[in-house]
């Protein structure tokens, strides 16, 4: 299977953030632990051994023995559960939403990076176990981000009335769903596969939490991927102290505050994820999860009568953990609370939050995860590789924004040269002439010159432009083509990824597609992938 890779920076469709990050720049070093490079693992290990108790890993342990009774799991995610017992044990970890049929590609990606991760660390030191986790963000409220796949250039969506934690919406009405994706797939063994992954998934399952833990155990068995369900009571009594310590002292909202400052002082191109409550916590209870807020000395829970006083929130804490939830903010501390985790997979997005977490992390006494960028891949078909080359489009130019890529190929497959910069740069040197001249003899001048000089730059561009309209209308059929080709490969002008579902691979690739990522990916090598099936 051919591949090539390339750097994410000149795809052109990652922040300045996240390349700056993987240029290990400076400036951004006081916002990470380590830099995710295999060398730099051993310290980890060490670090977060020293801290990570006995006590949670029989609770882990436990709890996930518990959740895998619902599934058929595999002998490989059978032994990396029992392996956790092991004080040699550690996770490298994914996290997603819930969405339908799990949403864009990119799902796929995250957790074979995790797996390959898992992978390369056994090999690199054998003395230690090292177990894929995917989290399941079950205690996500925003339904709207998660009730649709894309299929084909058609929305498949899932139309509800949705409150509280998306992880207890009951499945009803995805026999709907099914119906019309279904006749989307048509017919073949892989459409069949298909729709019986997705009714057993759905249609078997009471939740939407449970048809995702089947769902991603079906797809990931084989490798030994945990899956973890965290909305649990005994997972939430080892968060106690910390939310505990979030109600009555606020930390998070100081030292992520403060941070955030500090980011945006590096630099105008680095945008702020999430910015913090003063109290980080949602209360969550059947169709409700709305933010705890504190006000004339009392708690309350917003869109509610709910309220208590300072020992009466705590007692409730203590003796409801699973009530409370935390936000965007403190999810990621409640992770590498209750797992033994070395290293935190996510898209950029994920990893720019994560970068305001630190300090966070440090108040609360807790390890700070190494922090990895997910593989990114741009999976064609041999047919599209072939006519790729067949009209001379680059591994560099398919990643073009549209309007760049049409003009590059336009002045490539035109009879005439279409660039006017040699003529823009001839007038500026004799405008330097003038500048001069001006100088010497009246400075009054210099205005005059200069809007000369603008008229005519101007009207050379303008020119330019008129002249590559008029051969675009002249190249509409070679236009067509290439414009077609990318719009394949970059649906909606975006990454792939980002938009298109697994299902529309598979349907074309069958039960190769994993295998072949999983073989293909390598989580360390900092670079975007394009693949050829």
């Amino acid at each position: 299977m051919p591949s090539y890779n390339l750097s994410y920076k000149s795809t052109g469709y990652f922040s300045q953030l996240i390349c700056n990050y993987l240029a290990e720049a400076e400036a951004l070093r006081p916002f990470y632990n380590r830099f995710p490079n295999l060398e730099n693992f051993q310290e980890q290990i060490k670090e977060k051994a020293s801290a990570f108790s006995q006590e949670t890993r029989t609770v882990l342990t436990s709890v996930l023995s518990e959740n895998y009774k619902m599934v058929e799991a595999s002998q490989a995610t059978i032994d990396n559960i029992e392996s956790l017992r092991q004080s040699n044990t550690f996770t490298v970890t994914t996290g997603h939403q819930l969405n339908l049929f799990t949403g864009p590609l990119y799902f796929l990606h995250k957790i074979v990076s995790t797996i390959n991760l898992a992978k390369t660390l056994k090999a690199k030191f054998p003395e230690n176990n090292f177990v894929p986790v995917y989290w399941m963000a079950t205690e996500d409220h925003d339904f709207d981000e998660i009730n649709y796949f894309n299929f084909k250039g058609k929305k498949i969506q899932w139309n509800r009335e949705a409150s509280g934690a998306v992880g207890e919406l009951d499945t009803n009405g995805l026999d709907a769903v099914l119906e019309i994706f279904s006749q989307e797939l048509g017919i073949g063994k892989n459409a069949d596969r298909l729709k019986t992954l997705f009714k057993s998934a759905y249609l078997e399952h009471e939740t939407l939490a449970q048809a995702t833990f089947y769902l991603a155990n079906e797809l990931f068995k084989d490798y030994g991927l945990v899956v973890v369900e965290a909305n649990n009571r005994a997972l939430k009594n080892l968060f106690i102290p910390y939310a505990e310590k979030e109600l009555t002292q606020q930390i998070s909202y100081q030292n992520v505050s403060k941070v955030n400052k500090q980011i945006e002082a590096l630099s105008q191109d680095y945008k702020i994820q999430v910015n913090p409550r003063e109290i980080n916590l949602f209360y969550i209870t059947k169709n409700i999860r709305e933010r705890i807020v504190f006000n004339n000395n009392s708690f309350k829970v917003l869109n509610t009568n709910i309220t208590w006083s300072k020992s009466e929130i705590i007692q409730h804490l203590n003796e409801a953990p699973e009530c409370f939830s935390p936000n965007v903010i403190l999810r990621p501390l409640y992770q590498e609370i209750i797992l033994p985790n070395l290293c935190y997979i996510g898209g950029g997005g994920e990893l720019a939050y994560w970068f305001q977490l630190k300090s966070n992390f440090k108040a609360n006494g807790v390890v700070f995860p190494m922090l990895l960028l997910r593989n990114s891949v741009l999976i064609q078909t041999q047919q599209q590789a072939n006519k790729l080359k067949r009209l001379d489009i680059s591994n560099e130019d398919i990643f073009l924004k549209r309007e760049s890529f049409i003009n590059k190929k336009v002045r490539e497959i035109s009879n005439i040269d279409i660039d006017f910069s040699t003529q823009v740069n001839h007038l500026k040197t004799q405008f330097e002439t003038l500048y001069e001249l001006a100088k010497k003899t009246d400075k009054s001048f210099l205005g005059a010159v200069a809007a000369q000089e603008k008229k005519q730059i101007n009207g050379l561009e303008n020119l330019e432009k008129r002249l590559l309209t008029a051969q675009k209308r002249k190249l509409k059929d070679q236009i067509e083509r290439i414009t077609d080709l990318q719009n394949q490969l970059f649906p909606n002008k975006s990454l792939q990824e980002r938009n298109t579902n697994f299902s529309e691979l598979y349907l074309e690739f069958g039960e190769n597609l994993i295998p072949n990522l999983i073989k293909h990916l390598e989580p360390l090598q900092g670079e975007f992938t394009v693949l050829t099936f």
